[in-house]
Parts: C-alpha cells; structure tokens; sequence
C-alpha cells in the first residue's frame, strides 16, 4: 500500500483517522501499532516477521544497555550495543546485498553460484537506521530505554514514515510517544501538508516520470543530446517530487496524529554548490550519517587525510545504502570527489563567481549524477553520458524537438515550483489574510483567508484522485531503498 493509492486515500487513511478520534489516548500508540502492522502487511505480509524480528532485538537491547548502564558495567553495555549495530546490518546487509555480492563474484570469477533472489522488504534501510539509532542513544544516555515494547513497536512501525522516511529518530519524538495533543490547527495543517505531497507526486512526479521512461528506454544510438539533456532534466525533478512530496506527506500524516518530524528537503535545487545541495537534499539521511558515522570516525578533528578517509567512508555508505547496485556506489564516489574538490580548494574560488554561475555549476554536476543513480548498467551510464555531452550523437532530432516543445512548459513549471517562491508566495498572502484590522474586520478575513487556501489544497487533492481514478503511471522511486 502507497499513499497515492486509492487503497490508501479513500478506505485505510480514513478509517484509521476516525477510529484514533475516538480511541482513548492510553491505547492511541496500540492502534497506531496495529494499523502501521496491517499497513505494511498489506504489500508483504511474510516480511512483517523482519521487522517484529527488529523491533523485539533492539527493544530487549536497548533494556539491557540501561540496565548494565545503572550497574555501572561498561563492558557489558557496550556488547549489547555492539550486538545491536551487528546484527541490524547483518539483517539489512543479507536481505539487500548478498544477490549483489553473489552476482558480482560470478562475474570476476566466471562462478555459476545461485542467487538467492530474495525480495527487497520495504522499507528495511529505513526502520533499520531508526532502531540502530535508538540503541546508540540509549548508550550514550541521550534517552532513556522505552519500557513499553507497545509504544517501541509503534516508533519503529509507523507507517507515515515507514517507507520512505524522513528518518526518524526516537529521541527526537520520545516525549511525543509517551504524551501528545492534537490541536485542531496542527491536525488541519497536517492534512493540507499531505495534500500538497500527494500533489507533487502524483500532479508532478508522475507526469514527468512518464517522459524519463520513455527516453531512458529509447535506443541509445538514436537519441540526441537534447534529447538526452532533457531526459536528465526529467529524472532530477521526478526524482524530487517523487521524495520530497513523500516526505510532505509523512510529515502531515504525523502533524494529524500529534508528532512533530524533522524537514526532509529544503528547495535543494536552488543550491549554489554541492556542499549546500547536501545541507538541503534529504536531510535526514545527512544527519544520520554525520551524528553515527562520520563524527565517530573523528570528523574533522584528526588531520586533513583523516577527514578525507572519513568522508570516503560515508560516501561510499551513502551509495550503498541507496541500493544494491554498483552504480549506487559510484553515485557516492562522484559525491565524495565533488565534495572533496569543495572543501580543499573550489568554495573559497566560487566566492567570487556570480550566484547564477555558481547555480549552473551545481545543477550541471546534480543532473548528472542523477544519471549515474537512475542507471543500473555501468555501460549504459558510458553511453548516456557520451549522448549527453555530444560524442558521435546530433545535437536535434525530430523526436527530442518534438519532446522539447511537449514538455517545455511542464519543465519550466516544474522548475518554478522546485524553488521557495511558490511558498513564500503563498505565505505572503496568509500574512495578508492574518494582519490585524480594525472594526472587528481581522476574524472574517483570517476565515477568507483560510477558506481560499483550504479550496487551493483540495483542488490539489481532487485533481490527484481523478489522475489515481484514470490509472495513471504511479511508481514510487524510493521503495527499492
């Protein structure tokens, strides 16, 4: 089950709404338990048993760790937080790599070792990270263990987030889990925040996502470099759209049951180098690493060829984490080299660029390596990319013309609507609608205003579920992850 399902939109979101409404809040965690159980069943119910599986390890290690740690036993509490970390990416590594390792060897040494062809489950790099974070901060003494395996259950099966993410961490909603209010404002604000998602996902991602399909499964030989640049241009917003209106819409379905989860995207397409592209683009995933990976290691506290290691470590894991495929790892070596080049010596020479060069610079580097992260096949990635930079291919063709002029406008709204002025616009005119006015006046504005942006999300959800109603295209990019 997705949220753009009409599964989801029109029988599960309501049902499990009106039944949190009238549910007492000692039992609020329990339904929301149950329901995000039934909620990732529904596509793969063998695999719930993974996740029980990490749910009951780490809520029995995160008890052990506190309760060493009140011993004063050190040596114990560390090996359960070693067993933790251990054998949640011993879980994630067997059920997402071991066909990739397997495939990889056959190739090098000619070897005809079966794949086990195990299915991906849904979701695991995601609740993975959370319940390894859990642990970690238990041993720091960030947190305290949760004692209730119910509410545990709850943090780590929450279907808003259980997908897709943001990655949420528990010591970042552990007051929420134990006690929290849903105002009328915050429930309100949250659906209008999923409608927006659903929108950029369905109205946006979709649409566009059509257009990669069909150039990225053209014949290479055939296709032009405008055709391929426009190709390029169509996965980086799909991409985007495709994520962050998931995230809008994690973050809404959390605000109508009275959690508080972290921004996942900060328009990162108007970045002005890569470093910031990363500050913006999936930021959850970015302090993850930073706070359990890359700081652990030493950070930037032991020397410039440390600093460099450490970096090359995270990048790689930040690759592999998005797949089991080597492009993925590729996809995060490109990372590190720009980033590297960044930090040595490239920021401090692009003060002096002007900001639409430095714009140009991060977008060019940012849509290739879209390229690289959309394509499985190494000698597929050599070929788009000769396309793409003009070796041996015309610069026009009929068919690229013919797609440029289709979808130039779309392209344009959908660079538009990438940036922050859509929202700044619209909070310029909720600003309007909510200044103070004399004669009693300020009331029947502020409910004009609210009115007409409630009528502005709903249009985005009605135009949503009437291209749902048609069977549109509709994949979701980030379940493979």
């Amino acid at each position: 089950m997705v949220f753009s399902s009409l599964t989801f939109l029109c029988i599960f979101l309501p049902i499990v709404v009106i039944l949190y409404a009238v549910c007492p809040s000692p039992f609020r965690n329990l339904l929301l338990a149950l329901a995000s159980l039934f909620f990732y069943a529904w596509g793969e119910p063998v695999y719930i048993l993974i996740m029980l599986f990490s749910t009951v390890f780490d809520y029995v290690n995160g008890r052990m760790i506190a309760y060493y740690d009140s011993r004063g036993k050190e040596r114990q509490k560390k090996c359960f937080l070693i067993l933790s970390v251990v054998g949640n990416l011993g879980i994630l590594f067997f059920f997402k790599y071991t066909d990739m390792l397997i495939s990889s060897w056959n190739q090098l040494t000619a070897s005809g070792v079966d794949l086990l062809k195990l299915t991906l489950p849904i979701g695991i790099s995601f609740y993975t990270f959370q319940t390894m974070s859990y642990t970690i901060d238990v041993y720091r003494g960030e947190v305290s263990a949760q004692r209730n395996i119910i509410s545990f259950c709850m943090y780590v099966c929450m279907f808003p987030q259980l997908i897709a993410g943001p990655i949420v961490r528990y010591k970042e909603i552990a007051g929420q889990i134990e006690q929290r209010r849903i105002r009328e404002e915050e429930w309100v604000s949250g659906i209008q925040r999923f409608f927006i998602g659903l929108g950029k996902k369905v109205i946006l991602a979709n649409q566009i996502g059509l257009l990669w399909q069909e150039i990225s499964e053209s014949n290479l030989n055939e296709l032009s470099v405008a055709g391929a640049w426009l190709g390029a241009i169509a996965y980086t917003f799909q991409i985007y759209f495709d994520f962050s209106g998931y995230s809008d819409m994690a973050i809404g379905l959390g605000r109508m049951f009275g959690f508080t989860f972290s921004e996942n995207f900060r328009h990162p397409y108007e970045s002005k180098s890569i470093t910031e592209f990363w500050r913006r683009w999936h930021i959850t995933l970015g302090s993850w690493f930073r706070e359990y990976v890359y700081i652990p290691l030493g950070g930037n506290r032991k020397g410039i060829r440390r600093q460099i290691f450490n970096l090359l470590v995270v990048w790689m894991l930040t690759g592999l984490w998005h797949g089991a495929s080597w492009n993925f790892v590729l996809w995060g070596l490109y990372y590190f080299v720009l980033l590297l080049a960044e930090k040595l010596f490239l920021l401090k020479e692009m003060e002096r660029w002007p900001g639409f060069v430095r714009h140009l610079y991060s977008m060019f580097f940012v849509i290739v390596g879209w390229v690289i992260f959309a394509t499985e096949d190494f000698g597929a990635i050599g070929k788009y990319l000769k396309v793409m930079f003009g070796l041996d291919h015309s610069f026009l063709t009929e068919t690229s013309l013919y797609q440029w002029r289709t979808y130039g406008i779309f392209v344009v709204i959908l660079a538009l609507a990438a940036t922050g002025v859509p929202a700044a616009c619209v909070k310029k005119i909720k600003a309007f609608f909510q200044k103070k006015l004399p004669d009693g006046k300020e009331d029947r504005v502020q409910v004009i205003g609210f009115a007409l942006y409630s009528m502005y999300t709903l249009c985005i959800l009605l135009i949503s579920m009437s291209m749902l109603i048609s069977g549109s295209y509709n994949p979701f990019l980030y379940f493979r992850f």
